[in-house]
């Protein structure tokens, strides 16, 4: 079973705490993080800023429409944005690691729609397709703030993945809010979690960014139809 690190970081349009608008901050801090797959919110740079940085780190760029995008090491398939209401989205994807199927759903609430958005992220187009048989993974910026309401029922729906001791992702330079998250589905454990608290980090963005080692427990392997083929059954004479 492969190990493998995925970061969440809400960029909130690369600027940083002194208001400029800078991605090589953002860069530094992603390259720190060493994630394996990357989660972005709120990354409105231009396809072509969004593209440099994937090369800078040496990894691969899926989506970046609606400011929502990954970056990964492993390869996604399946890549679709979904409105979730009120201004909310949802990235989704699938990872193939190491021949197991990993399904991503990397969100951005906002704040006001919050129970729209999540009733959305519940419904039948994401997480209650009937197409998803695998593991499932959900991070982002879930938009909490101290009187959030409709945490309950993604507590009831999913497990809520591991947090650090000191959980607090938003407002960057007193981190108060534990608003990037990652919840759970499956056969699939949070073997480690914690938060970029970092100077850089801090003057990177508004939100710190979260990362979590995951191992995908669930036994069955994903076959390409290709492989299909070549192993199916030969007919013996007689």
């Amino acid at each position: 079973m492969t190990s493998i690190r995925i970061m969440t970081y809400n960029l909130r349009g690369f600027k940083g705490e002194d208001g400029g608008v800078d991605p090589c901050h953002s860069l530094q801090v992603i390259s720190n993080g060493a994630p394996d797959i990357l989660a972005l919110q709120e990354a409105t740079a231009s396809g072509k800023e969004l593209t440099e940085m994937a090369e800078g780190l040496g990894m691969r760029l899926y989506g970046g429409d609606g400011g929502l995008a990954f970056f990964s090491y492993y390869p996604l398939h399946g890549i679709a944005t979904f409105e979730l209401g009120g201004g909310g989205l949802c990235l989704r994807a699938d990872a193939e690691i190491n021949g197991q199927r990993l399904h991503l759903f990397n969100v951005c609430f906002v704040a006001t729609h919050r129970r729209q958005q999540i009733a959305s992220l519940l419904g039948p187009e994401l997480l209650s397709h009937r197409s998803l048989s695998s593991p499932c993974l959900i991070l982002g910026d879930f938009a909490d703030y101290p009187w959030s309401l409709g945490n309950l029922e993604l507590s009831l729906a999913l497990r809520k993945g591991r947090q650090p001791c000191w959980r607090g992702t938003y407002p960057a330079f007193f981190p108060l809010l534990a608003r990037d998250r990652a919840y759970l589905r499956g056969d699939i454990r949070i073997l480690d979690a914690s938060v970029d608290r970092s100077r850089d980090a801090r003057r990177a963005s508004s939100h710190l960014p979260f990362v979590v080692t995951v191992r995908v427990t669930d036994p069955r392997r994903t076959l390409k139809v290709g492989d299909t083929l070549r192993k199916r059954m030969n007919i013996v004479p007689g």
